[in-house]
């Protein structure tokens, strides 16, 4: 509940930045989405890559 809500006021802090710099609702809609979307999937993807590493750990 922690982690999703965190994501959430983190979409309304971009959603509202994009807001002030654009002007436009539906780009400041587009721009929070969409950049929070990539941000998720760039963080799942460097965890996954970063627990492949075996501190360590030897073979």
């Amino acid at each position: 509940m922690k982690t999703l809500l965190y994501r959430l006021v983190v979409i309304l802090i971009t959603i509202g930045v994009a807001l002030a710099v654009t002007g436009e609702v539906d780009q400041a809609l587009s721009i929070g989405l969409v950049t929070n979307v990539v941000k998720t999937g760039t963080s799942y993807g460097y965890e996954r890559r970063w627990d492949r590493i075996a501190w360590g750990v030897e073979e």
